[in-house]
C-alpha cells in the first residue's frame, strides 16, 4: 500500500462579526421598554457605566413628553368628570405613612380559576376534588379538553396517587362540563355546541338546532342548507331561525368570552416607539426617549491606574478586569448610539414613502412598500430593516399602528396599488354580496377587474384567506 502527500487548495468564504456588530443587532431588535430595561440592566451588571449627570437625554428638548406618572393616568380619563374624586385628593402625609393608592387589576382571572372556584363551591370529595383539578389542568385555552379519559387516570394514579379509574374520572369530568362558561371540557367543536344547546330552554328553534348539530354536523360543516331542509323536514324560516341560535353559541368558551382573557396580546400595553406629528402639512417625528445619557465611569476610564499594595499577578488582574469593563460599557454606549440612528433613519424613510397616510391617516392612501424599498433609501441592509422595524409601533393622531402595518406588497409587479387598498375593496364587495349566493374567489376576481384592479383568482383567495373570510360555499346563509 503507498502512501502519498497531497496538498490541496480550497476557497472558503465566511464571515465574522464583531462584538459591538452583535450588540449593536441584539438591542436593534428590542423595542422601547425592552431597551429601557436592558440600560438599567446593564447600569447594575458593569460598575464602568454610569448616567452621565450634566448631561439631559438626547431629546429632552422636543423628543419627550413632560408628563408626570399622574398626569399620564389623568389623561386615561376623557373629561374630569369622569376623574374620581381621590386623584384630586392631595396627600399630605409624612415619608411614614402609607398612602393607599388604587391601581388597575385585571378582572375574571384565568380559565383555571374561575373553574377551580366554582369547583370549591361544589358538594365534591377531596379525592374528586383532586381529580377535578387534573381535569381543568389539562383544558387548552379555549376550553377544550386535551386528553383522553385513560391518560387522564393514568396520570392521577402514577404523578399524584390518586387510586382511581377511567369510571370515576368519567364521572368527574361530566361534573367538570356543568361549570360556566357553558361549553368548557368539550372534546371537539360538536360536543362543545351540544353542550351549550342542551343547557338552553328547549323551544322549537334550539331542538331543531341540536337535531343540525347533532346528526347533521356533516351538512352543516358544508352549509348544504338545501340537504338540511330535507333531512330535518323544516321550511326555509325554520332553518333560519335554527341556524340564528347555532350563530349565537361561542365556539371557544375558555377564550375571549371570559372577562380579562382576549389575549395576551389584547392585555399587553403598547409604547410606541415613533410619533408622527402632522402640523400644518409638515411631518415631525419624534422618538420618545426614556433612556439616559451614558458614560463610562471616571475611575474606569483610566487606563494606567494602579493599585497599591498589591503583586504583579494582582496588578495585571485588575487591570485586565477594569479593560474589560471599560470596552464593555464603551461598546454597549456606541450600539446605543447606532440603534438610534438606524431608527431614526429607517422611520424616516417610511415617512417619505408613506407621507400621505400621515397626512391623512387614511388607509386608502398607503403606497406598495416593502423592506428592500427602505434599504434602498437607507443603505441599510435589508436583515437590518427588518430588524429595525419589527415589534416597533407608530402612534399617529389616529391611533397606534405597528410598522408592519406599512409595508404591502405589491398585487402586481410595476403595479402602484398597494395591498391594503385591495383587500379594503375586496372586503366592500364580500360586505355586499348575496348571502345566499355568495360570489366565488373568481367572481370576486372578475368584479374587482372591473374596478381596476387587474389581480389573478389566487392572489383573491391569498387575501380572503388573510383577512379571515371563509370560501363562499361557508359564507352561504339560508
Amino acid at each position: 500500500m503507498k502512501e502519498s502527500l497531497q496538498l490541496n487548495q480550497k476557497q472558503k468564504l465566511h464571515q465574522v462579526l464583531s462584538p459591538l456588530q452583535v450588540q449593536f443587532v441584539r438591542v436593534l431588535e428590542m423595542n422601547g421598554p425592552e431597551i429601557e430595561d436592558a440600560v438599567e440592566r446593564e447600569l447594575e451588571e458593569n460598575p464602568a457605566l454610569e448616567v452621565d449627570s450634566d448631561t439631559p437625554p438626547a431629546d429632552s428638548d422636543d423628543n419627550t413628553f413632560n408628563e408626570t406618572a399622574e398626569d399620564i393616568q389623568l389623561a386615561d380619563f376623557r373629561s374630569e368628570d369622569d376623574i374620581p374624586s381621590y386623584r384630586f385628593e392631595a396627600h399630605n402625609h409624612s415619608a411614614e405613612d402609607r398612602a393607599f393608592e388604587p391601581v388597575a387589576v385585571q378582572g375574571g382571572g384565568s380559565l383555571m380559576e374561575q373553574l377551580n372556584s366554582q369547583l370549591a363551591q361544589m358538594n365534591l370529595t377531596d379525592k374528586q376534588l383532586r381529580i377535578a383539578h387534573i381535569i381543568t389542568g389539562n383544558l387548552d385555552d379555549n376550553g377544550y379538553m386535551t386528553r383522553s379519559i385513560n391518560a387522564i387516570a393514568d396520570d392521577a394514579a402514577i404523578n399524584e396517587g390518586i387510586d382511581t379509574n377511567p369510571q370515576e374520572v368519567r364521572e368527574v369530568w361530566e361534573m367538570v362540563r356543568t361549570l360556566e362558561p357553558t361549553g368548557v371540557g368539550a372534546v371537539d367543536l360538536r360536543d362543545c355546541l351540544l353542550l351549550q344547546l342542551k343547557a338552553k330552554p328547549q323551544t322549537q328553534d334550539v331542538k331543531v338546532a341540536r337535531e343540525i348539530v347533532e346528526h347533521n354536523f356533516d351538512l352543516l360543516s358544508r352549509m348544504d342548507f338545501s340537504k338540511l331542509r330535507r333531512a330535518l323536514k323544516v321550511n326555509e324560516e325554520q332553518l333560519r331561525d335554527a341556524m340564528g341560535v347555532i350563530r349565537s353559541l361561542d365556539p371557544k368558551p375558555g377564550g375571549a368570552s371570559l372577562p380579562g382573557e382576549s389575549g395576551e396580546e389584547k392585555m399587553r400595553h403598547i409604547t410606541p416607539d415613533f410619533v408622527v406629528e402632522n402640523e400644518g402639512g409638515v411631518l415631525n417625528l419624534i422618538i420618545p426617549n426614556r433612556i439616559p445619557a451614558l458614560q463610562v465611569e471616571k475611575s474606569f476610564a483610566d487606563a494606567d491606574v494602579e493599585i497599591s499594595e498589591a503583586t504583579p499577578e494582582r496588578q495585571a488582574e485588575a487591570k485586565a478586569f477594569i479593560r474589560s469593563r471599560r470596552e464593555d460599557a464603551a461598546s454597549f454606549i456606541k450600539a446605543l448610539g447606532m440603534r438610534n440612528e438606524t431608527l431614526t433613519r429607517v422611520m424616516s424613510a417610511i415617512m417619505k414613502i408613506q407621507r400621505q397616510f400621515f397626512l391623512t391617516d387614511d388607509e386608502h392612501t398607503l403606497k406598495p412598500m416593502i423592506l428592500k424599498d427602505i434599504s434602498e433609501l437607507t443603505g441599510y441592509d435589508i436583515s437590518v430593516v427588518s430588524r429595525a422595524t419589527s415589534g416597533k409601533y407608530v402612534a399617529t393622531r389616529q391611533g397606534i399602528y405597528p410598522l408592519k402595518f406599512f409595508f404591502s406588497e405589491r398585487p402586481k409587479e410595476n403595479s402602484d396599488t398597494s395591498s391594503h387598498e385591495v383587500m379594503a375593496a375586496l372586503k366592500s364587495l364580500i360586505d355586499g354580496e348575496n348571502k345566499k349566493n355568495p360570489l366565488s374567489d373568481e367572481a370576486i376576481a372578475e368584479s374587482l377587474k372591473s374596478q381596476g384592479y387587474d389581480i389573478a383568482r389566487r392572489t383573491v383567495a391569498k387575501y380572503r384567506e388573510k383577512a379571515g373570510i371563509p370560501v363562499a360555499r361557508l359564507r352561504r346563509n339560508v
